[in-house]
């Protein structure tokens, strides 16, 4: 007996839990997990030391084993040096990069491959700008699933090895991540290995959504004031504010608790979800040619564009682009601030954070969550 539904983000299309899903056939938009009941209270949390101790709150029958490999529980860190120097209250990373395949891609590949396992899929396909290939090859190695990763030419060579290491097939692609997916379609559609691209299966949101859960739970049920996010496909953003409203809907949240406001940091060379805020849309337009060193960013059209603008219209969050140059510093300052290995989407977070904090459009008294969603090593070649 499965716990959950399926609902279309944009229309009133349901599908059951139960089958195996892409977007929502009416109207082509995410599907997201909706559960019958409230978990129980996070007292009852099980004792497990990965993102599954949360598995009440998950897409998990009773008594199925997940698919995992110990994902999830990364710290936060207090940085009160670079605090001072940005010129807010309290700055705290969240290094995602601790994770296996060192990203925070894994978080979501251990969902979505729980459930393709579950419900007999042949293999997996999936296209990436780096990240969510290795995560997805190692995840799918470990279910005992074949696995095929289309990735563009600029991926960072020791991304593309970590994803041959875990025997998946690659196929490398010109052009940027949207060619990659095209690809991954293509061959989806000819061979029945499952698709399990950023929102175009259900669950990668599900897992991604345990971050947010961590870090209330890691600041004693409370929340930071500004979450600044690192966004490509935004799924960790969407999961985010997802299980935010989901926290106070299972009282897991005391009503007084204030919800953060989602910030988008994306670089100047990919900004379209910057671009569609600014301009006040519901939905994002295709940046052209989209070049930035911090490959996760490179993501020219998301497909979950109108869940990310509605996570930052509804939070009354905000966004910025940033240029290299000011990614690049924001990187080696995460890193010698923190002792962090950080990524450039994290050095990107950063640089947003420090020019938002100038501009005033991050006040003096906030409490400011920054993501590194990966290993700096993951880059050095």
């Amino acid at each position: 007996m499965t716990t959950w539904h399926l609902e279309c983000s944009a229309c009133a299309s349901r599908a059951p839990g139960d089958a195996l899903a892409s977007v929502c056939p009416q109207c082509g938009q995410p599907y997201l997990v909706r559960y019958y009941s409230p978990p129980p209270p996070p007292h009852r949390v099980t004792a497990r030391w990965d993102l599954w101790r949360y598995a009440p709150a998950l897409p998990l029958r009773d008594g199925e084993a997940p698919v995992s490999l110990g994902e999830g529980l990364t710290p936060l860190l207090e940085l009160p040096q670079l605090a001072r120097e940005l010129g807010v209250a309290r700055l705290v990373v969240k290094d995602e990069g601790l994770n296996p395949t060192a990203s925070f891609k894994a978080r979501g590949m251990s969902a979505a491959v729980t459930r393709a396992r579950a419900l007999g899929v042949p293999g997996l396909v999936v296209p990436t700008a780096g990240n969510a290939g290795a995560a997805m090859a190692a995840y799918a190695a470990a279910a005992g699933l074949r696995a095929r990763v289309y990735a563009p030419e600029t991926t960072p060579p020791p991304i593309l090895e970590t994803i041959r290491a875990f025997g998946a097939e690659l196929e490398r692609v010109r052009g940027h991540i949207g060619d990659a997916g095209k690809c991954a379609r293509a061959f989806a559609a000819e061979s029945g290995f499952f698709d399990v691209s950023t929102l175009r299966e259900p669950y990668r949101i599900e897992g991604k959504k345990t971050m947010g859960l961590e870090l209330a739970e890691q600041l004693g049920w409370s929340l930071p004031t500004h979450i600044v996010y690192p966004t490509g496909g935004g799924t960790g953003l969407i999961g985010m504010w997802k299980v935010f409203g989901e926290l106070r809907e299972w009282g897991w949240l005391a009503p007084d608790v204030p919800l953060p406001k989602m910030i988008v940091a994306q670089a100047e060379g990919c900004a379209p979800m910057v671009r569609a805020v600014h301009a006040g849309a519901d939905r994002g337009t295709p940046w052209e040619d989209p070049v930035t060193h911090a490959s996760g960013l490179r993501v020219p059209a998301p497909l979950g564009d109108r869940l990310i603008l509605r996570a930052v219209r509804e939070s009354g969050g905000d966004a910025h682009a940033v240029s290299e140059e000011a990614i690049r510093a924001g990187t080696r300052a995460l890193s010698v601030a923190s002792g962090i290995d950080a990524a450039p989407e994290g050095g990107c977070a950063l640089a947003v954070t420090r020019e938002l904090v100038a501009r005033r459009r991050i006040p003096p008294e906030a409490t400011v969550l920054v993501f590194n969603t990966g290993s700096g090593a993951s880059y050095r070649f």
